[in-house]
């Protein structure tokens, strides 16, 4: 690992314009799209009003600074779901697993209600796996260790199932982390058949295909196919507003990192940015790049898909900020009518991936890191943390990413929305059961789309 007074990886930044983000507004209505093997909205079925050409379609709006492409597009379908006790031997082969990953403090029972409508919705071709090996109290060891646990877990399903051709991951809160350190360790960068061009070369113009497509590589020895995560801290939960349970209160702030190391250990360290000696660069950081520990964004670049879904309010343990992978001036008031068929989700946005050459940890770096650590005041925590912050986006943005907005304003118990994103329970998170479609259709749509260029 590099020294202080200089970048853990030796390089500038990309002094090209920004490419744009194309986005469009839905009020209440939904769009899709058919389009190339390597897009997220490839082969959409016609349903609840949705068009079959995106590029056609009417009302694309593009503007030259922070515009990007909204649009919405899905499709609905029973299959097999595989428990923690062991994998049984499926009549049906299914040859798609998806691992589902809870947050903290939780286990597999989280998964009850969305484990249930996906197996409804994706039929037999899917393994559905929700992850044990990192319950309740297992996810204070920190997220390198929870991991690696789950990079075990999972090549252990792998090897008990023969007929597996690909996977994919849904996780919700921590678990999002989890599973993006999970996927550096089981990431091989050996070719597939259907190579696709690398995610951050200019020249694809084509914003659907640039947001979500892949490169190449394995993950655990299949074709990986979709990276979704639910209201997941990318960025941490240091700063203004990324942990709103303190309410931005500035003297809260102060004294969470120290509260939270006390209470989760390793893991509350590695949230907050303050892990490590002042001269390494956080775990987070290091996570928005290929580094010595791993291959962190050719991982996740090697998925054809990467979706976040954010909660805009009402979150009380992580912010829209840091879930969405964004800066504060890019957090425009979202729309408040929730998508046709799809109760309080409220926007769908495609961020074209940014070429650079990843995120730096230079001396200033270094040094308010350090300041942070032992004389924690308002200013330079606020420091350290805009450097870090903006160097971790700068890191996950070299892929492109589906962004999905959710907005429980309107729900019976809104500040529940970090639980109802993903129906924790049924009968007291149900507020949640129009995302939880939208996150099985747009399974279901990528899954077409692979299938059908696999035909051809």
């Amino acid at each position: 690992m590099a020294s202080a007074s200089a970048p853990f990886i030796h390089a500038s930044y990309d002094c090209t314009p920004r490419r744009p983000r194309f986005k469009r507004r839905n009020g209440g209505h939904g769009d899709s799209s058919s389009h190339s093997s390597s897009s997220c909205s490839s082969s959409f079925e016609h349903r609840r009003g949705f068009s079959s050409n995106f590029c056609n379609s009417h009302g694309l709006r593009i503007s030259s600074k922070h515009s990007s492409l909204r649009v919405e597009a899905m499709s609905t379908t029973q299959g097999n779901v595989a428990t923690h006790e062991g994998v049984a031997k499926l009549k049906d082969e299914p040859d798609h697993l998806l691992v589902l990953v809870h947050g903290i403090l939780a286990s597999p029972s989280d998964w009850i209600y969305a484990e249930a409508e996906l197996k409804k919705s994706l039929g037999n071709k899917f393994l559905i796996y929700a992850s044990s090996s990192n319950t309740y109290t297992k996810t204070f060891t920190g997220i390198d260790g929870a991991g690696k646990r789950l990079a075990d877990e999972v090549m252990q399903v792998v090897q008990r199932t023969e007929s597996l051709k690909r996977i994919s991951f849904l996780a919700h809160s921590l678990g999002g982390l989890f599973a993006r350190y999970a996927i550096s360790v089981l990431y091989s960068s050996n070719l597939l058949v259907n190579y696709q061009p690398d995610l951050a070369d200019s020249r694809n113009e084509n914003p659907e295909n640039s947001a979500c497509s892949s490169t190449q590589g394995t993950v655990a020895g299949l074709e990986p196919i979709n990276f979704i995560t639910l209201a997941t801290p990318h960025l941490g939960v240091r700063g203004r507003k990324q942990l709103p349970l303190l309410l931005g209160v500035p003297i809260l702030e102060k004294l969470a990192p120290s509260i939270a190391t006390f209470f989760v250990g390793d893991t509350g360290r590695q949230l907050f940015l303050t892990d490590g000696k002042p001269s390494r660069p956080p775990l987070l950081l290091r996570m928005a790049s290929d580094c010595e520990e791993g291959k962190f964004i050719s991982a996740l670049a090697a998925f054809r898909c990467r979706m976040v879904y954010a909660n805009v309010s009402y979150d009380h343990m992580v912010g829209w900020r840091t879930s969405s992978i964004r800066r504060e001036a890019e957090l425009v008031k979202p729309p408040q009518r929730s998508l046709d068929g799809y109760k309080h989700v409220v926007d769908v946005e495609y961020d074209l991936p940014v070429s650079s050459d990843g995120p730096h940890f230079r001396l200033e770096a270094a040094k308010a890191k350090e300041a942070a650590q032992n004389a924690p005041d308002t200013q330079n925590t606020v420091e350290y943390h805009d450097i870090v912050e903006e160097e971790m986006i700068r890191g996950l943005q070299r892929v492109g990413w589906k962004k999905v907005d959710v907005n429980f304003r309107s729900a019976f118990w809104p500040f529940f929305a970090h639980n109802n994103i993903h129906v924790k329970n049924e009968w007291l998170y149900n507020a949640g059961t129009g995302v939880v479609a939208h996150v099985a259709d747009s399974l279901k749509q990528q899954e077409s789309s692979t299938l059908f260029t696999a035909s051809l």
